[in-house]
């Protein structure tokens, strides 16, 4: 019996970002999936306006316009062994958890790699200002400071200093600096936020204009916060995100299954699963973004 790979392929396409919903609160370029290069262009700066202009013939300039580029990546997961064909067409059970875990797979590694792509370098930076807790992701030593509720309205006040519009606003905070902030909320400000929970969006509160969403880790910093890590430092900060989603985007391309079937050296099938994605800023400026980082604490 063959393996009927559009049962594989509809039901990893459904369930490819089903954990990450905080990739739908950004441009969808999945439109360009096709093409290696996005290009989005950039407006220059508005021209200066003089108030009961005196002078004439005004003097006429050029605007410097931008063009913005990203790349995507290909994404692929290594090649299963599933030696009995006709028990996966027949049993949902080991089907599912071979799909399960090619989802998971493929989930993790594109919303990890567009998280990151979100982020400009030279961007803007906040950091906690709470009292002094022990660190909490793998490979860190030492003690960090609580996010508090007054690093939320810094992040805010980031956001309303760069004229951004007011709806769109996203939060994205790993599971210990969601609790952090749980715990920095009164009674009445707890009930308020649990009470605008969206969990079919994956919105987990709502607070200061942001829609607040929880993944396990979002992104590390440097000592200092002012870059991402590129590895797992013993100095490493763990930070959350905050975006307008209007001025980042994510662009996904069709998954694609490919399969050996009855292939005679494995006395069974091969699958494999593969999806190109990528995301990117969309400001020239790098408005838009802001990364919300522990500081280091004694």
């Amino acid at each position: 019996m063959a393996l009927n790979k559009e049962i594989w392929k509809s039901a990893i396409v459904e369930g490819l970002f089903a954990d990450n919903s905080f990739l739908a609160r950004a441009l969808n370029h999945s439109t360009f999936a096709n093409f290696k290069t996005v290009h989005v262009p950039n407006a220059g700066s508005a021209p200066a306006v003089t108030k009961n202009r005196s002078e004439y013939p005004a003097q006429a300039g050029n605007r410097q316009d931008y063009d913005l580029t990203y790349n995507l990546n290909e994404f692929t997961t290594e090649p299963i062994h599933i030696t009995n064909i006709e028990e996966v067409e027949l049993s949902y059970d080991k089907r599912s958890s071979i799909l399960g875990a090619t989802q998971a797979a493929l989930k993790e590694a594109v919303a990890k790699d567009v998280l990151k792509a979100w982020v400009p370098s030279g961007y803007t930076l906040v950091k906690t200002t709470g009292d002094a807790v022990a660190h909490h992701l793998p490979s860190q030593t030492g003690n960090r400071k609580k996010l508090t509720l007054a690093d939320i309205v810094a992040v805010k006040k980031e956001f309303d200093k760069a004229n951004l519009p007011q709806d769109g606003r996203c939060f994205l905070l790993d599971y210990e600096m969601y609790s952090e902030l749980l715990d920095a909320l009164s009674a009445v400000q707890s009930n308020a936020f649990l009470a605008s929970a969206d969990t079919a969006r994956g919105i987990v509160g709502k607070l200061y204009g942001f829609d607040f969403y929880m993944r396990s880790e979002v992104l590390r910093t440097v000592a200092a916060g002012t870059s991402l890590s590129s590895g797992t430092n013993a100095t490493d900060q763990a930070a959350g995100i905050a975006w307008s989603d209007k001025f980042v985007s994510v662009a996904q391309g069709a998954v694609e299954i490919f399969a050996a079937e009855k292939d005679p050296t494995y006395y069974g099938d091969i699958i494999s699963a593969l999806v190109r994605a990528g995301g990117s800023f969309m400001r020239y400026d790098k408005k838009g973004v802001v990364i919300l980082a522990q500081d280091t604490a004694a």
